[in-house]
C-alpha cells in the first residue's frame, strides 16, 4: 500500500506531529504545575522556560519524523510492526527512568504526574493522530489477511 506523495511527506507530517505532541507536553506540565501551587517549576528545574521549550520540541519534533518515517515504513512492511512496537516500549522505559533522576533533582513526586503522565498522554495523542491520518488499522487486517492466505 502506498501514499501518495502530495499527501504523505514524513518530513512534513513528522514535524506536524512533533509539534503537536511538544505543545500538548508543555500544556500538560504548566498545568499540573499550576494544579500543584508551583507554577512553571517543571521548566525552571529542567533549565529555564526557554531552555526547556526548545529542547522539548526539538526532541518532539525529531520523535514525531521518526514515528511517522516509522509507520510509513510499516505500512511497506507489516513485519516491522514488532519493531515499532518495541522502539516504543523501550522509549518509555527510558521516559520512567528519567522521570526517577528528575523525582531525585527537585520535582519530588509530582514528577510521575509531569513528565511519565505527559509522555503517556502524548503517546494516546500521537496513536489518535496517527489512526486517523493512515491507514494503520487496515494495513494491519490486511496482514493478517495476507498470512492467513497463504
Amino acid at each position: 500500500m502506498r501514499f501518495p506523495p502530495d499527501r504523505h511527506d514524513i518530513v512534513r507530517e513528522g514535524l506536524r506531529l512533533g509539534a503537536v505532541l511538544a505543545t500538548s507536553l508543555w500544556i500538560w506540565i504548566a498545568a499540573v504545575d499550576v494544579i500543584a501551587g508551583e507554577p512553571f517549576r517543571t521548566f525552571t528545574v529542567l533549565g529555564g522556560i526557554t531552555t526547556f521549550t526548545v529542547m522539548l520540541y526539538a526532541l518532539n519534533l525529531a520523535y514525531g519524523t521518526v514515528i511517522v518515517a516509522g509507520i510509513h515504513s510499516f505500512v511497506r512492511e507489516p513485519g516491522l510492526l514488532g519493531g515499532l512496537v518495541l522502539g516504543f516500549l523501550i522509549l518509555e522505559f527510558a521516559i520512567a527512568m528519567v522521570t526517577i533522576v528528575f523525582t531525585h533533582l527537585g520535582l519530588g513526586t509530582l514528577a510521575w504526574l509531569r513528565i511519565f503522565g505527559g509522555s503517556v498522554i502524548a503517546a494516546a495523542v500521537a496513536l489518535v493522530i496517527l489512526t486517523r491520518r493512515h491507514p494503520v488499522l487496515a494495513a494491519l487486517r490486511q496482514a493478517r489477511l495476507d498470512e492467513a492466505g497463504g
